[in-house]
């Protein structure tokens, strides 16, 4: 199937997941910004949940909406880090059909601009499962804007030239 899109303006269906042992729907800054910033855009919130950082959890929760044919893409933030439990590429990573490499390289190119050397401490993520794309994102808010305003926003826009993944995201 070809990646380009029938629909220059199609928006898409983004399901909002924050990875955490602390968080609340009144706290949870990062995830927050993740649902303004994809609806600015014009997407639309197909869900959005809070999951303690256990990666069976994490899987079960990922693999249900994979699963469900109305949602496209899903973002996490938090548990990409080094802490005992932050366990997100380890519970995503294995549900990839394929992973996309270069979106942790670049996350991690553009976060050194605004945080220097402590990027090397981002094990951020993404890859496509079930023509779903899965980006993790680390859990400050502050790399929720790097993600989504220097990779996401683009590579989720349609008309973006040369290529994006909206092509890719038809189940």
């Amino acid at each position: 199937m070809s990646h380009a899109p029938t629909d220059p303006n199609q928006k898409l269906n983004i399901a909002v997941l924050t990875v955490s042992d602390t968080r609340t729907e009144e706290n949870d800054t990062s995830g927050n910004y993740l649902v303004e910033a994809l609806k600015a855009d014009g997407h639309n919130l197909a869900a959005k949940a809070i999951v303690i950082d256990d990666k069976y959890l994490l899987r079960a929760q990922v693999s249900a909406w994979i699963a469900d044919p109305e949602i496209q893409v899903i973002l996490t933030t938090g548990g990409t880090g080094f802490a005992g439990r932050d366990s997100t590429p380890e519970a995503l990573a294995p549900l990839f059909d394929k992973h996309i490499d270069g979106f942790g390289e670049i996350f991690r190119a553009v976060s050194y601009e605004e945080i220097g050397s402590s990027t090397i401490q981002s094990r951020a993520l993404a890859g496509l499962a079930n023509r779903t794309l899965i980006a993790c994102l680390p859990g400050s808010t502050g790399a929720c804007k790097t993600g989504w305003s220097k990779l996401l926003k683009e590579q989720l826009t349609a008309s973006h030239k040369p290529c994006n993944f909206v092509g890719y995201l038809s189940k």
